[in-house]
């Protein structure tokens, strides 16, 4: 894969300066400075994760709770701690994030002709690719019946407390406030959380009527542009926090799950790896032929987003990342990807919401043993194509699944089934999401000859990836 680096400051490949020759300072030669990689500091997260988590594994329990569960050693307990702080770190920039990422990507059609076509081709796109995706979906679950070849005991059958309706969902379209915040309580504690698709919908709202406005709008535009970028390089200070934090979250998953979790779902889990891969290794290369693209200049400009969606489990976290590489690795123009990218990141979930809920679906309906017909299976792809703003971008895909079991009719319960190995399969169903939200846009731009070719197929070894 590409060695593009995720720097802090943007490189100048131009610089003839001697403090920029490799090797030489303005005093003489230089000592070469061991500089890792950020690719390579993830997969040395991932390589430790495992390791650590099968030491905690190997551990065992500390003890028991009063009702029975088990206590996690020091090791489980710390593996689970860095995890949680660094997901909660990206929930809590993801809100603010929305709101100016949309606003200031409907903004910026100002900038963009044939803003409108533009736009409907985007969503166009969006519908073909998720299409595709749920029918490979459906394809591997009707050949291999993994609900069928499962040793998951039926005792792990339990409704998710996150459920989705088709009226829950179009209850969840109307913002409650204008900060789209909702209250849980449990018991006597509250906990004060956020929707995502609120959000979503009063960015929209917000940008439309800043661009009906005009020019009178223009001190607010400036101030949202301007608070996107404080959030960004608040975001990007997070990021860098990736590799640590992946340590937590695949040491936790081994830790709390062990194999045996995915060993009693392998048909499962094996089915939504493949899923993922035939679409992104064999459906976005014949899509980027057919339109006369070069295939490795596009996966090698992609793959700073897709390695960090991998680890984050998140689409919107990741936004800032696709967006960039999207622009400066792949030659779409920038007033386009503004637009595209984040709606792709809210909206856009080959992953998340195609192939792993037809998957789920398929294996729900044959560990209760119901017999899907014709009319179950276009639904699926129905509510694929048309449900997938549900996710909101944010890690896991139980809000979609739920809204798809529901829709067939199939028992919630066996949400629970399948939650143990969710963590594992989410970062492939998450690489997988964010390397389409970049392709969509790549394929428009060609389509509507805006796309910068000498760009998309430049060389990407050396290119630097500014976090500004």
């Amino acid at each position: 894969m590409s060695h593009t680096q995720l720097d802090p400051t943007p490189s100048d490949p131009t610089s003839t300066t001697p403090a920029d020759r490799p090797g030489t300072t303005p005093a003489g030669p230089a000592t070469r400075r061991f500089h890792l990689s950020f690719s390579t500091q993830v997969l040395i997260g991932l390589a430790l994760g495992i390791i650590l988590g099968l030491v905690a594994l190997r551990m065992g329990p500390a003890g028991h709770a009063p009702d029975g569960s088990a206590v996690p050693n020091w090791l489980g307990a710390t593996l689970k701690t860095i995890g949680t702080i660094f997901v909660t770190l990206l929930k809590a920039v993801v809100p603010p994030l929305i709101f100016l990422a949309i606003v200031s990507s409907i903004s910026h059609l100002r900038e963009v002709a044939n803003a409108a076509r533009l736009a409907v081709q985007t969503l166009i796109w969006f519908a073909i690719t998720a299409l595709i995706a749920v029918l490979i979906g459906i394809g591997l679950g009707t050949l291999t019946s993994p609900g069928a070849r499962t040793t998951v005991a039926a005792t792990a059958a339990k409704a998710s407390s996150t459920q989705g309706t088709w009226l829950d969902f179009l209850n969840g379209l109307v913002p409650q406030n204008f900060l789209g915040l909702e209250v849980t309580t449990h018991g006597s504690t509250s906990t004060v959380g956020f929707n995502a698709l609120q959000i979503l919908v009063i960015a929209i709202v917000v940008g439309a009527a800043a661009l009906r406005a005009g020019h009178k709008a223009e001190p607010f535009l400036a101030l949202v542009n301007s608070a996107l970028k404080i959030v960004q390089r608040v975001l990007w200070w997070i990021i860098r926090l990736a590799p640590i934090g992946t340590v937590g979250l695949l040491g936790n998953a081994v830790a709390s799950y062990g194999w045996g979790a995915v060993g009693s779902l392998g048909v499962f889990v094996l089915d939504v790896i493949v899923g993922c891969l035939i679409v992104g290794l064999i459906v976005y290369p014949l899509i980027l032929k057919s339109h006369g693209l070069r295939i490795a200049p596009f996966f090698r400009g992609v793959w700073p987003a897709t390695q960090l969606g991998l680890v984050s489990r998140s689409s919107m976290g990741t936004m800032p990342v696709t967006r960039e590489v999207t622009i400066r690795n792949l030659g779409v123009p920038s007033s386009y990807a503004s637009f595209a990218v984040p709606l792709g990141s809210t909206t856009k979930m080959d992953g998340c919401a195609a192939i792993y809920p037809a998957l789920a679906s398929i294996f729900v309906a044959n560990f209760f043993h119901v017999q899907l017909t014709l009319v179950d299976y276009l639904l699926i792809a129905v509510v694929a194509v048309l449900g997938s703003a549900a996710t909101a971008g944010m890690t896991g895909a139980t809000v979609m699944l739920t809204l798809t079991l529901s829709t067939l009719g199939l028992p919630l319960e066996g949400v629970g089934l399948l939650l143990a190995i969710d963590p594992i399969i989410d970062m492939v169903r998450t690489a997988l999401n964010v390397t389409g939200q970049a392709l969509v846009p790549v394929i428009v731009s060609k389509r509507e000859g805006i796309l910068d070719q000498a760009a998309y197929d430049a060389p990407k070894q050396e290119l630097a990836l500014a976090t500004a």
